[in-house]
């Protein structure tokens, strides 16, 4: 009895410490990312517990994770642009590559001190895009770190904020609408000079002596099907394919987030392709059409 109290005892230990090395393991940012570009402007600091992106007139900066995903749960925590930041665009997005790559975006627009941050979403499927929606926040991003979230699967892809979902892109491939389901994706983030369209059209251009913009980035998570040599983590045959841990890879809005969604959409939404119809003379899209 005693021999196997201790033996136990050992396992305990043993997932405990197993456990403790993954949660290091997702928080250390060295160990996810790559700084892409900058000379010097990106930087991971405090042990690989923040990395920070920063923009003067000279140039931005950029990273992309380590590993390609195929279908994942991706979270990340940003403190976006203070004051001042018109003109300036924090792009955070998964993308594929090739002439017909997927994509999908976070973009936030600056824009002039007291005036709300423009989230931007898109989704990208073989190439084509233009399925933007836009958003105010009803927080301020700059004052603190919130979390963006991309749960994409193959049934759906929702965007959230801080838990909420402010949007949903269904697969809707049996109307004829590619959904991102085969090509492996990075994430790639970067602060980056658009003034010539970022904030109010490109009206309002940056100020550079607000330079240097900085970003920042904390709590990475990806509960996710990483894709190494043509194949998933999540294979048919891994047992982790069908564990609790990847009940995201059939995860839908249950009524309560189907609620906290269309009150996002009705309080933040700003814009909404599916209901451009000067943008879309000969009709809007079939995802906008087709419930």
């Amino acid at each position: 009895m005693a021999s196997m109290t201790s033996s136990s005892a050992s396992l305990i230990l043993l997932v405990l410490l197993l456990g403790s090395m993954m949660v290091a393991s997702a928080a250390n940012l060295n160990q996810n990312f790559d700084i892409t570009w900058g000379d010097g402007r990106a930087n991971i600091i405090n042990n690989g517990e923040l990395l920070t992106l920063s923009l003067d007139k000279t140039s931005g900066s950029g990273f992309q994770s380590k590993n390609e995903y195929l279908f994942g749960k991706i979270d990340m925590q940003l403190k976006l642009v203070p004051g001042n930041s018109a003109g300036t665009v924090t792009a955070y997005y998964l993308s594929s590559k090739g002439t017909t790559w997927d994509e999908i975006d976070f973009e936030f627009l600056g824009n002039l001190s007291g005036d709300p941050y423009i989230l931007h979403t898109n989704v990208f499927s073989q190439g084509k895009g233009n399925r933007e929606q836009q958003f105010y926040l009803w927080f301020d991003p700059t004052a603190d770190f919130h979390t963006y979230s991309i749960l994409w699967n193959p049934q759906r892809i929702i965007f959230s904020v801080d838990g909420t979902p402010i949007r949903e892109f269904k697969n809707l491939e049996s109307n004829g609408v590619p959904f991102p389901k085969n090509q492996p994706m990075r994430i790639y983030s970067s602060l980056w000079n658009a003034d010539d369209w970022a904030t109010r059209g490109g009206l309002v251009k940056t100020d550079w002596t607000q330079a240097p913009f900085t970003a920042s980035y904390r709590n990475f998570n990806a509960n996710a099907c990483v894709w190494t040599s043509g194949a998933s983590s999540c294979g048919s045959n891994s047992p982790s394919a069908t564990s609790s841990n990847n009940a995201w890879l059939s995860q839908e809005l249950d009524s309560a987030s189907q609620q906290r969604l269309q009150w996002a959409q009705k309080n933040y939404m700003i814009y909404n392709y599916c209901t451009d119809s000067k943008r879309f003379p000969q009709g809007l899209p079939t995802e906008c059409t087709t419930s």
